[in-house]
């Protein structure tokens, strides 16, 4: 259904935070061809327009076929830093008061470049982003669960040095073949660095690779997590247990995960008082970033209570010290005296 421009306008003024960020998934078209022209970088692509028109996919592996050949433009430190810059404008016009950003250094480091130097551009574009817009952000080391769990060693061997810089690790890519239980060892090791554990479950995978999840890898959140609902004592549980889901409605719609927006189960998991948050994933290939997301919702019908409620859990679901909790509790509460009129 149509929404005013009061009610879209609103939506992208909510307070919220970003939990479920890729931060290779915002290299937009444009971006990508400016990077290969910068770097002398040949891609298989004729011109932009012929670029764009692959941005839609089957499912999740002819999305990550695109998403890896793209990232092989990503060369120097400054285009890692604009990259960060580049999202952070984008969550900053968003309502977005703080991200929490996945990044892929494995892949990085197969394309032949240097750990440090993806970590300090994406460090620059941190810093842009902070004395620009105020806004804050921190880095989730992410591994790329069908790459060999050796690599996986490898690449915390090389974080290890700055983990004070990371925020926390996360299991991404391919999930079907890959279950969170080959993980254990890697994620005990991250937990000695002091690093907060999460992991991408229930997407493609079953509702066991959740629990595995949080059984075996004792992750603190669940990144995408739809195939919950296929359990109802695990929905129980993890609603008793204030385990937040980063729930990505555009990624399920374009990588087949539904066949509507209306039809990812936000409003069940509501009722049954999970943790929802709504995040944009990888949105330079799914359709929007975190204000459509929130708007797709509302179209669906998804009312505006229940999307100030989800914002509420992004900020109780993050891991910003106490007091800018706070802060951001504040400034939802003052979203929600002076659209109160939304609300009833």
């Amino acid at each position: 259904m149509a929404i005013s421009t009061r009610i879209s306008q609103a939506l992208q003024n909510l307070p919220k935070t970003e939990l479920h960020l890729h931060i290779e998934g915002t290299l937009e078209p444009e971006l990508a061809l400016r990077m290969t022209e910068r770097n002398g970088v040949t891609l298989p692509f004729n011109g932009l327009d012929d670029l764009r028109s692959r941005y839609y996919f089957a499912d999740l592996q002819s999305f990550l076929d695109l998403y890896y050949q793209l990232m092989s433009v990503l060369r120097t430190r400054e285009d890692f830093s604009d990259l960060m810059f580049a999202y952070l404008t984008h969550a900053h016009k968003d309502g977005v008061r703080r991200a929490e950003i996945f990044f892929d250094p494995q892949v990085h480091m197969n394309n032949g470049l240097d750990y440090n130097l993806v970590l300090d551009g994406l460090q620059d574009g941190i810093a842009r982003g902070r004395d620009a817009y105020g806004i804050d952000a921190a880095l989730i080391l992410s591994v790329v669960r069908d790459l060999p769990v050796e690599s996986a060693q490898t690449l915390l061997d090389a974080a290890a040095p700055r983990a004070n810089e990371l925020l926390a690790i996360g299991l991404d890519s391919a999930e079907v073949g890959y279950p969170p239980e080959l993980f254990e060892q890697v994620y005990e090791r991250a937990a000695g660095m002091g690093l907060h554990l999460v992991a991408h479950a229930g997407e493609e995978g079953p509702s066991e690779y959740i629990r595995q999840a949080l059984d075996v890898l004792h992750v603190e959140r669940i990144d995408h997590g739809v195939r919950i609902v296929d359990d109802p004592a695990l929905v129980e549980r993890v609603a008793a247990e204030g385990i937040g889901l980063t729930v990505c409605p555009l990624s399920n719609l374009r990588l087949q995960v539904v066949d509507d927006v209306a039809n990812v189960p936000i409003r069940q998991l509501l009722d049954a008082g999970v943790r929802v948050t709504v995040n944009s994933d990888d949105p330079a290939y799914f359709g929007g970033y975190i204000a459509r997301n929130y708007t797709a919702l509302a179209e669906a019908g998804l009312p505006m209570e229940a999307l100030a409620t989800i914002a509420g859990n992004s900020i109780e679901a993050c891991f910003a010290p106490e007091e800018d909790k706070a802060a951001m509790r504040a400034e939802l509460d003052r979203w929600k005296a002076e659209y109160a009129d939304l609300l009833v």
